[in-house]
């Protein structure tokens, strides 16, 4: 390829660092759709005559049967997967397939290409995400009145249903769906016809390859085209966030599946044994999930760095774009296929969740809220008032609602024994019926809307 200015060839090392085709190889799907595309272009330009568009569309079509069938060769000497459909294409239609590089450059070749693969994997991941959510929304219906304790400091905090806990994951994962379709959006221009940096001086029809691709236009500077990675960066950004939010409900099946909790059994294909305890039932699919977290963080940190300081157009570091993508991506993908799994197949514990829900006094908010509307106490007295009363609790050890009224009578003389009715688990749940709270109705409610929004595609 470089024969034309260089008298030598490359070094060894040279050839080693020089290559990508060992992982840039997964774009040639995308590298045979954006070279038909121009190729196509190029003849309706009156560019490339006819028959060697002919020659050359029907030629990819046989690289691409090729690589589906016996996946891609990799010689380094070839560099990339460009030059490999560039080298098999001339193999089997001779010198016209010199003529599929008019008007194009890598530069802008890979961007496309690139985009391409990453517009992929966006819809990819939110078919995934669809599936995490209505796994999350079939548990939520089946639990919309299991009651169990929510934690604040991993501390008891206030009684909450199970539905409501596992629907909190939905919203967390349609932020997610969001901010994926947010960079689908940005991503979709076309920079193929930039060329090198500055683009062509052949008359080609960008907008027309741009809508063979399924982009939304041509993007506006051939400089940015050839250089930009916002589009690998908000991929890996957002995948960054998914992960996070897999990892927090992946460490709470952890906490969950264990003894001292006993929320939860993990089914046997999401666990694993150990080689020398035989009662363990280790949650080793969670714990990896919480792993592939750091590792892809670790993936964005990494284009980040790359990216920072690069100037204007292309330079040769932006090669290393896509391992750390490739590797999120196939990360997440594995995250997200065993989190729906365990959720799907996870077997729930009520009565202990129940247990725990009703100890550590976390109806306590719940008889200061008596307190203020039954009595008038201003919200800071009845905070007082109840601390007193969880101090009496916890020296007689029993819970508020087994204090005797003449007990919660020697703290404050206006409590009655209407108190009790607001003391137990619950009525604490049924209690919280504003917009979006864990009363069973409103969970139900959040159900249907999710549901509805699942069968919309949304």
């Amino acid at each position: 390829m470089w024969g034309g200015r260089f008298a030598e060839g490359p070094a060894s090392i040279m050839r080693e660092i020089n290559a990508s085709i060992p992982f840039d190889k997964r774009l040639w799907r995308q590298d045979i759709a954006a070279s038909r595309a121009h190729v196509a272009m190029l003849g309706a330009q009156g560019i490339v005559d006819a028959a060697d568009v002919k020659a050359i569309d029907e030629g990819l079509q046989v690289i691409a049967a090729e690589y589906e069938a016996d996946e891609v060769p990799e010689d380094l000497d070839l560099e990339d997967i460009h030059m490999h459909v560039e080298n098999r294409l001339a193999e089997l239609i001779g010198p016209a397939a010199g003529r599929l590089h008019t008007a194009r450059s890598r530069n802008d070749q890979v961007a496309t290409d690139f985009r391409l693969w990453v517009r992929d994997a966006i819809d990819a991941v939110d078919a995934g995400l669809a599936a995490f959510q209505a796994a999350l929304v079939g548990r939520a219906e089946e639990h919309a009145d299991t009651v169990m304790p929510g934690f604040t400091h991993l501390q008891s905090a206030q009684p909450v249903t199970l539905g409501h806990h596992l629907m909190a994951y939905y919203e967390m994962a349609r932020r997610d769906r969001s901010r994926f379709a947010d960079a689908r959006t940005r991503l979709n221009e076309s920079p193929l016809g930039s060329a090198a940096l500055a683009g062509t001086g052949f008359a080609i029809d960008r907008d027309a390859t741009a809508a063979t691709l399924g982009f939304s236009g041509p993007t506006a500077n051939s400089l940015d085209a050839v250089s930009d990675r916002d589009f690998a960066l908000d991929y890996l950004m957002a995948a960054t966030q998914c992960s996070l939010h897999l990892s927090r409900l992946a460490e709470e099946m952890v906490i969950w599946a264990s003894q001292p909790f006993g929320f939860v059994t993990l089914p046997d294909a999401y666990s694993t044994g150990s080689s020398i305890m035989p009662q363990k039932r280790n949650p080793d699919a969670a714990e990896l999930v919480r792993g592939h977290a750091g590792r892809i963080a670790g993936c964005m940190t990494a284009l980040v760095m790359t990216m920072k300081g690069l100037p204007l157009a292309y330079a040769k570091d932006t090669q290393d774009d896509k391992p750390p993508v490739f590797e999120a991506h196939d990360l997440l993908a594995l995250s997200l296929a065993a989190m729906t799994g365990m959720v799907e197949t996870m077997g729930f514990v009520p009565e202990r969740m129940r247990a725990l829900a009703e100890s550590g006094h976390a109806t306590a908010t719940d008889l200061a809220d008596w307190l203020v509307r039954e009595i008038d106490v201003p919200f800071r007295e009845a905070h007082h008032i109840v601390g007193s009363a969880v101090k009496l609790a916890e020296d007689k050890g029993l819970g508020l609602a087994d204090l005797a009224l003449a007990d919660l009578q020697a703290i404050d003389v206006r409590i009655d024994a209407s108190v009790y009715d607001v003391l137990t688990v619950d009525a604490s749940v049924a209690s919280r019926v504003s917009h979006g709270g864990t009363a069973p109705d409103q969970v139900r409610a959040r159900v249907a809307e999710a549901k509805a929004a699942l069968e919309k595609g949304e």
